[in-house]
């Protein structure tokens, strides 16, 4: 047992159990998260072996790790980046928390009645709406969907519910209070420590920074200070240090020195991170079975709450089922942010502990849940946008429709993209160059609403769907096809692959040649086997091209490649300076 006031015993066993437990997490595949959560229960008074018994050392790991937590969640918060994402992604944040809120709000009252808290109805319903960027990011970037259109949608979401997560911890310290004027204060003071932290951002850190950018000790010390700095203002004027460190970490986040102090930080956030999650293990009480079925029924709510909301927004901004579905899967878990709002609805004494030891069993449950969820979310969503599309129009879940249909059935229309990759919208961008007549036969299907507005605006004829389906093919017209090409690689093809696209292709239009994309040499022997008539194999290409730049030894030789190329990119015109102008 650590005797009380160790500070430093207490973090060393907690970063070991931390460590232990992460690696048997992982073992599991979990996230580590719950592996710093269990080892923090395995460490204290109520669930474990009591080392860690000193609830001042608890608190003090609790508060500085949330601190430099939302310190960090801040610095990865870049709001001007949001607008430039799209409205499906603006529309549907501000609305999926208030929305997923409100329903919650309407199917947990008896939960919220037997907590007895008197905020608990409001916190948990806050609590269910938001979603974990920690475990979301780390999933998503296994999966090599960042940039994809589900994750960037899911990613820009997830910014949205920080900023709703920010409103709430500017109200929070007045709602034991609510009347008008401390509202209006507590908004007052938010406004002001933003537009002052704004102001220095502009006028003061950036000199500072540059002055100190040779030195990452002065980085990260500077870092640190004005996290520390913004928190201690905002705790003086009423409002909470978290939404202080939360603010610091934003406004330098716009900023182009903000990338270096993510970079500087990054241990640090892990560290912090760590003790944050453990500090919250320590504390937990040992859960009675009434805690465990209404964590089970929380967990429904939320899960079944984001297909409600993101479905019928997804339809309502023209996406389809497929896309709406792969993001409420991937939201599908509640946040770190809830266990922040309901850990200072504690201290602030709105909230019961059994509320917050409810929302932490409902945390770790729907993290577990959507950890395997999230690793066959193109397979849910494929089940889910069949099982809608047979409801049909009548249900207000209408099947894919054309976006430029008329287009798609004149006559000619022969070569079908199924996708459009980067390599087909410069192969567009090509033809639009050229004037090539080939635009003319050339039908265009993929389920990204940004790409289609592009390809109208060129006049590419173009179908909203999603090429997984046979259905959407079959719709297209594509059994009218002499070409088919699939120029996606299968790393970013989401609920198929060319194999079964292939094969798809061979049933709906036997007479059409076909043209798919491997990854490797023996992915590319098994289409060839399965008939394709050519395989775009992008490694061998470039490595092609790479051999003919090398092989030539003119002097001249790479200066004659890269003027070539300018004329490619600027359609007559080198777009590529020469090295002198560079």
């Amino acid at each position: 047992m650590t005797p009380p006031g160790d500070l430093l015993g207490a973090i060393s066993v907690s970063i070991v159990a931390a460590a232990a437990l992460a690696l048997v997490a992982r073992r599991v595949r979990q996230p580590l998260i719950l592996g710093y959560i269990a080892g923090g229960a395995f460490l204290g008074p109520h669930l474990g072996i009591g080392l860690v018994v000193d609830e001042a050392s608890i608190e003090a790991i609790a508060e500085m790790g949330l601190i430099l937590l939302l310190f960090i969640i801040g610095l990865e918060l870049n709001a001007a980046s949001l607008f430039r994402t799209g409205r499906a992604v603006i529309a549907t944040g501000l609305l999926q928390v208030p929305l997923c809120a409100g329903l919650a709000w309407l199917a947990l009252g008896g939960a919220a009645a037997w907590t007895g808290g008197d905020f608990d109805r409001l916190y948990l319903a806050v609590a269910t709406a938001l979603s974990s960027t920690l475990i979301v990011v780390k999933l998503l970037s296994d999966k090599l969907e960042m940039g994809t259109l589900t994750g960037r949608l899911t990613l820009g979401v997830l910014v949205i519910q920080d900023l709703w997560a920010i409103a709430f911890l500017a109200v929070q310290p007045n709602l034991a209070s609510p009347r008008l004027a401390p509202l209006l204060g507590s908004l007052a003071a938010g406004a002001g420590l933003v537009a002052g932290a704004i102001l220095l951002s502009r006028h003061v850190l950036p000199g500072l920074y540059r002055a100190i950018a040779s030195s990452g000790e002065l980085v990260l010390l500077v870092s640190m200070a004005w996290c520390f700095l913004v928190a201690g203002v905002a705790g003086s004027v009423g409002l909470s240090k978290e939404m202080g460190a939360l603010i610091a970490g934003t406004v330098i986040a716009a900023f182009p020195y903000g990338s270096e102090v993510i970079g500087r930080l990054a241990g640090v956030r892990d560290f912090f991170v760590t003790l944050f999650f453990v500090a919250l293990g320590l504390e937990m009480p040992a859960p009675s079975g009434t805690v465990l079925l209404l964590a089970v029924a929380v967990a429904a709510v939320v899960m079944a709450g984001r297909i409600a909301v993101i479905l019928p927004l997804s339809t309502a901004l023209r996406l389809d089922a497929r896309t709406g579905a792969v993001v409420a899967v991937n939201l599908s878990q509640m946040s770190e942010f809830s266990l922040v709002i309901a850990t200072l609805g504690a201290a602030l004494r709105h909230v019961s502990g059994e509320m917050v030891t409810l929302i932490v069993y409902a945390l770790i449950l729907t993290s577990v849940v959507s950890t395997y969820a999230i690793g066959v979310s193109d397979r849910i969503a494929a089940g889910v946008a069949a099982a809608l599309s047979r409801l049909g129009p009548a249900r207000g879940f209408p099947r894919p429709v054309s976006r430029s249909a008329a287009g798609a059935e004149e006559p000619g229309r022969d070569l079908y993209l199924l996708g459009v990759s980067r390599e087909g919208l410069a192969l567009l961008q090509r033809l639009e160059r050229e004037a090539s007549p080939m635009k003319k036969r050339i039908v265009a299907i993929d389920f990204n609403p940004e790409t289609l507005e592009q390809l109208e605006a060129s006049g590419v004829a173009c179908l909203y769907g999603d090429i997984a389906n046979a259905e959407t093919l079959r719709h297209a017209g594509i059994g009218g096809a002499r070409i088919v090409v699939s120029p996606i690689s299968d790393w970013f093809l989401k609920g198929t692959d060319n194999l079964r696209l292939l094969r798809q292709v061979r049933q709906l239009a036997p007479v059409a040649r076909t043209i798919v994309t491997a990854d490797t040499l023996a992915h590319a022997q098994a289409l060839y086997a399965e008939g394709a008539d050519y395989v775009l194999l992008p490694p061998a290409l470039s490595a092609e091209h790479l051999h003919q730049l090398l092989r030539d030894g003119r002097p001249d030789a790479l200066a004659a490649a890269r003027h070539h190329q300018g004329l490619a990119l600027g359609g007559g015109q080198s777009a590529v300076p020469d090295r002198a102008g560079a």
